[in-house]
């Protein structure tokens, strides 16, 4: 009977954690069609005379897209600078901008390829491993030998941390993804591959 329970229990909770990604998707969805899609529909209503229901969300779509285009050429990109010149003069703008700034600069790294492969490597002290991306290669011409520049990130923000040079003989790959990586590191090892390849 306490096997049972058990195991009634363990799989309750896993259905439970499954479920959470769902409902927040859920939620942000519930969140975009009461605050725009309605107003935006109820906007419509009164000037037009019928509602489009799912219109604000499409508009929203297209907003993002349009920003998205704009911020990939050098006019949006110019534009995106002075805007940052300014919010950078706005103090506690300045810091929630930023705060954003990295985040999405996390989001953009895998988009961007800057790293090439996960490894693992021992930092601190011998025996202890960590979570390192590798950046590019570097030819140590007194040794002979090719050596690995790799970013070894601190948790949970992966866009600060150390650079490392070393060889390959010192570096373990586990057989993770870029995304597995950064997951790791961004969740402080809470969603990670269960086993190193």
């Amino acid at each position: 009977m306490r096997t049972f329970v058990s195991h009634l229990r363990m799989y309750i909770f896993r259905g439970f954690l499954a479920m959470i990604p769902v409902a927040l998707s859920l939620l942000v969805f519930q969140f975009f069609y009461r605050v725009l899609d309605k107003r935006i529909s109820d906007l419509f209503d009164q000037y037009i005379g019928y509602r489009i229901p799912g219109l604000g969300i499409l508009l929203f779509l297209v907003a993002l897209y349009i920003i998205g285009f704009l911020a990939s050429n050098v006019i949006g990109r110019r534009f995106l600078g002075f805007i940052e010149r300014i919010v950078d003069r706005i103090p506690i703008i300045k810091t929630t901008y930023q705060a954003g700034k990295q985040l999405s600069s996390t989001l953009a790294l895998p988009e961007q390829q800057v790293f090439k492969r996960v490894v693992l490597l021992e930092f601190f002290r011998p025996g202890v491993l960590t979570v390192g991306f590798v950046t590019g290669t570097l030819q140590d011409e007194k040794r002979n030998e090719k050596l690995l520049k790799v970013f070894v990130p601190t948790v949970p923000n992966p866009t600060s941390g150390f650079l490392v040079m070393v060889n390959e003989s010192q570096v373990t790959d586990p057989k993770w993804t870029v995304e597995q990586g950064l997951k790791t590191v961004i969740t402080g090892g809470i969603i990670s591959p269960e086993e190193i390849g």
